[in-house]
């Protein structure tokens, strides 16, 4: 097995708490889902949050899924970098897997999949 580390983002509409839970636990469950993995496989989540979503913690709707509840989970707030994408959550999740960097299978959901037009839907 290997330490393999999946990226993913996703827009939130509005930066209100109940939004902000179902997008992260979207999230969540679109980067197990799209690389095969279970939560006994994810050794640490980092969320991060554009300075202009303060309604909730993301690492919150994590911590509520089956299976995460001792998984290290963290939260930070990005740089207000004029002219970025507003209200975005992003994710870089550390993971227990046998599969090489490259079959790993970022997500970039929403309005946030503008932000990494290269990548396989």
């Amino acid at each position: 097995m290997a330490v393999r580390a999946l990226r993913g983002a996703t827009q939130v509409d509005v930066d209100e708490r109940q939004e902000i839970l179902d997008k992260s636990a979207e999230l969540v469950w679109a980067v197990l889902e799209r690389n095969a993995l279970t939560s006994e496989d994810i050794i640490s989540v980092w969320f991060t949050a554009t300075p202009d979503v303060t309604a909730e913690f993301p690492a919150y709707a994590a911590r509520q899924m089956v299976g995460l509840t001792d998984v290290p989970l963290m939260c930070s707030v990005e740089m207000a970098v004029p002219g970025a994408m507003p209200r975005v959550l992003r994710l870089l999740a550390h993971v227990d897997t046998p599969k090489p960097r490259s079959e790993m299978r970022h997500v970039y959901l929403h309005g946030a999949a503008a932000l990494r037009s290269d990548l396989p839907r």
